[in-house]
């Protein structure tokens, strides 16, 4: 990514004045400054894809008028003749300006001009002696004044948060990071597109919930006035969709926000895009099937092969993945005895060995489940399912049927990082009442992200939902794997950041 150097330009900036001052002298000259009435017919790689590949005399014999409009990017002047490049939402072309051919008036304006500024601009294309591609001006029209000078490019970057929080600078100067969000843009639409080809029907669900559920995360409150009740910005979509499992949408999927009252780091922003779907009549040995697919599906359309490159290491997408339970993931990749990993006892021992920070007065699965995340979660580079998690972590899942201490759950690791989560659905009302009575205890005893007891939706498993299983995948860590980006605030175009002092 090229770094830039963005500087906020204070109102009383010399530069800002003398661009200021631009403005009102082309007002007084009788300027239109703002206009809305320019038309392009072209854009940048339109015109690249359309004529660049005539020969010379071809593109003179074609004559082709092209309207092109965008922001000037650079400039370079010769006195009565310059080069500028004007830059689209699809790339930029050479513009060559003539006094001659604009004449007194056009080519006054055009010294007005400062880079930043958004222009219209018509004419014929040719060639320079470079070869390069180069419309020739016969006429010009300022759209927007720039008021603010740029970022200089090549000065380095002052300050890490200054591209996310002017974010719109940081699109305009700097193109790996409009690559990323059309990437990103892409990636969506092909999610979107997989499901539906799959007969999923695409929902929404609450955002506002007047009791949060469906994952262990502490949540955002709101208050409606007229109804005087507190809500809860959701942190997980899930209950609601299994509800809609219920009413006889046997695939169901939804591409939205949750919220999450919780810390903010290079993976984490308290607003973020999930991905949920459910599967009626299926398992999640299903999804770990379903999950290969999409990861393919995605890797062939925008990367283009099976390999690519994440945080240094080349990671190998071809199925099948390997899986491990969580207890071998602790024993292979943490140095643990399987006597370590059986008990309480033995994984208490081995945190203290090891020096873990984890909390030693947890129940057995939560433990484990902690021990697991310091000493095993980042070696799993190659795309690895985690197995066999403990029924204490997970009260919404089925229990397994060869040993109900655990349940029938996966997650995926790829290049250090849990990119999703699935299960195969507890559907037995019952059992989930239980489990709600016990997450209820937890939250009494200070846990607040525990899931408190949703009566209607034990109601709603009481009419029968049937045998399923579900998944939910982020967004931002899917594009930040795909498309190598380091942290969650390269791939979300205004990432949560605290006021600037």
């Amino acid at each position: 990514m090229a770094e830039v150097k963005i500087d906020p330009a204070d109102d009383a900036g010399e530069q800002v004045e003398v661009r200021r001052h631009k403005l009102v002298k082309l007002k007084d000259a009788g300027q239109t400054t703002y206009p809305n009435d320019f038309k392009p017919t072209h854009t940048a790689s339109g015109v690249a894809s359309q004529f660049g590949g005539l020969a010379d005399e071809e593109l003179v014999a074609a004559a082709h008028d092209i309207r092109l409009a965008g922001r000037i990017m650079a400039i370079r002047s010769f006195g009565k003749a310059a080069f500028f490049h004007v830059q689209d939402r699809r790339g930029s072309l050479q513009v060559y300006v003539r006094k001659d051919r604009l004449g007194e008036e056009g080519f006054a304006l055009f010294q007005a001009l400062d880079v930043g500024d958004l222009v219209g601009v018509w004419g014929h294309l040719f060639r320079t002696k470079t070869k390069e591609l180069t419309l020739e001006a016969q006429g010009l029209r300022l759209l927007t004044k720039c008021l603010r000078p740029l970022p200089e490019k090549w000065h380095g970057l002052a300050d890490v948060e200054a591209r996310y929080r002017q974010r719109y600078l940081d699109l305009m100067v700097n193109p790996e990071v409009r690559e990323v969000f059309e990437k990103r843009s892409r990636i969506v639409r092909l999610l979107r597109r997989f499901f539906e080809e799959r007969d999923f029907l695409e929902v929404e669900t609450p955002m506002m919930q007047a009791i949060p559920g469906g994952a262990a995360a502490r949540p955002f409150t709101t208050h409606h006035n007229t109804l005087d009740m507190d809500l809860y910005l959701r942190v997980a979509p899930e209950l609601f969709l299994k509800r809609l499992l219920v009413g006889g949408f046997e695939r169901v999927f939804e591409l939205n926000r949750n919220f999450r009252n919780e810390g903010i780091s290079v993976r984490h922003n308290p607003e973020f895009t999930m991905l949920e779907f459910y599967q009626a009549y299926a398992t999640f040995e299903d999804l770990i099937r379903l999950t290969e697919e999409l990861f393919v599906a995605i890797a062939t359309e925008v990367i283009g092969s099976m390999t690519l490159s994440y945080g240094g290491e080349t990671i190998d997408l071809t199925p099948p993945w390997r899986r491990l339970t969580i207890r071998e993931a602790v024993t292979t990749h943490g140095g643990a005895e399987q006597s370590d990993v059986a008990s309480v006892a033995g994984l208490q021992s081995f945190a203290k060995k090891k020096g873990l920070a984890v909390n030693l007065n947890a129940p057995y699965g939560n433990l484990l489940v902690e021990v697991f995340e310091e000493v095993a979660e980042a070696k799993l580079m190659q795309p690895t399912f985690v197995t066999g998690y403990p029924l204490e972590v997970s009260p919404l899942a089925r229990k397994n049927d060869q040993d109900p201490a655990l349940v029938d759950r996966f997650e995926l690791y790829i290049g250090g990082r849990e990119l999703a989560n699935a299960f195969s659905e507890l559907n037995d009302p019952a059992d989930q009442r239980q489990r709600f009575l016990e997450q209820t205890e937890k939250r009494n005893a200070g846990d607040d992200t525990a899931n408190p007891i949703d009566d209607d939706y034990v109601r709603a498993l009481e009419y029968g939902m049937p045998p399923a299983a579900g998944e939910g995948i982020g967004i931002d860590r899917l594009v930040m794997f795909f498309t190598d980006s380091p942290s969650i605030r390269d791939v979300i175009l205004f990432p949560l950041l605290r006021p600037q002092r």
